[in-house]
């Protein structure tokens, strides 16, 4: 198409190969099969001028609208891998998304104005590609879904805590062992998802197996509620405590042991032509989110002690 418009504007196929630098005859083979697809006549040639069939003059005015629409839908998508602009779909476990992710969000768009977030938060890991996310952040011992990319940008861990009124009245457990003496709240998450829980404490890692949990929920703001009511004691992801550990209203108890570290991972579905509103991001991700969960992390052992 863009030849047959270069010789029609030419009006000439020797102009024609001269301005595209194709040799005459590549020029009229081009044209020769075009007409060949459309079975149809586009140029009547003579020896001295090449003019449009009554078909030709039609056909062009369709292709240069065809052409435009080319040149501007090329323009865009190179645009979207130069420039971050546009929607921004991002997946995040709940609690880490509302401690961290909304912050960043806030930051980011600071910097990239051009770029819209829409932001889902949710106790499970999706399938990324299936349900049109760009980016996913998770936590987990290890990924498994090798279709997609998965890069390290830091580690998150939980803590167990009790209200100050259970500890007064049930007293505190000094050993993992004595847990099994105690009311226990069971936090159901794609990452502790059974009855097990794993520790890193002094001894390396310990599992304590908690059969008969008194309250079991699935969204850590639930759990820290009911911790907070003196239900017993269960753990929370580090952020999801450390407001409350500040404030009183809760306090670390087996404060040398963590349930197990997890990394965390921001997900997203291939490096080949990333976008540059994802490419952006987890860049933005990678220089900012680690020092805010070491930072976290250096508070809550300062809590703790």
């Amino acid at each position: 198409m863009r030849i047959f418009v270069r010789v029609a504007d030419l009006g000439g196929f020797s102009a024609a190969a001269a301005r595209l630098e194709m040799s005459t005859g590549a020029v009229s083979r081009a044209i020769g099969m075009l007409e060949q697809h459309l079975q149809t006549r586009l140029f009547q040639r003579t020896t001295r001028r090449t003019i449009l069939t009554e078909a030709g003059e039609a056909y062009l005015d369709r292709c240069r609208h065809i052409l435009e629409e080319v040149d501007e839908a090329e323009a865009e998508a190179n645009e979207a891998r130069t420039t971050p602009h546009g929607r921004l779909r991002i997946h995040s476990i709940s609690n880490f998304g509302q401690h961290y992710v909304v912050p960043l969000v806030a930051r980011y768009r600071q910097a990239f104005p051009d770029v819209r977030i829409d932001l889902s938060l949710a106790q499970r890991i999706p399938n990324v590609v299936d349900e049109g996310f760009d980016v996913s952040i998770v936590s987990a011992s290890r990924m498994d879904d090798s279709s997609l990319v998965a890069q390290r940008i830091g580690s998150a861990f939980s803590v167990l805590c009790a209200a100050p009124a259970y500890i007064e009245k049930y007293g505190e457990p000094t050993s993992l062992e004595s847990l099994e003496k105690h009311c226990c709240l069971q936090l159901v998450t794609p990452v502790f998802p059974g009855d097990k829980w794993r520790f890193d404490g002094p001894n390396g890692r310990e599992t304590v197996s908690i059969n008969n949990p008194v309250f079991s929920v699935n969204v850590p703001e639930a759990m820290a509620a009911a911790i907070r009511q003196g239900l017993g004691i269960g753990f929370l992801p580090a952020p999801a405590a450390l407001d409350d550990l500040r404030r009183g209203s809760m306090v670390r108890v087996l404060s040398p042991y963590t349930l197990e570290k997890m990394t965390v991972y921001v997900q997203f579905p291939s490096r080949r032509y990333l976008n540059a509103k994802v490419r952006s991001w987890i860049d933005f991700l990678q220089a900012t989110l680690p020092p805010m969960l070491k930072s976290d992390e250096r508070i809550l052992h300062q809590v703790a002690g």
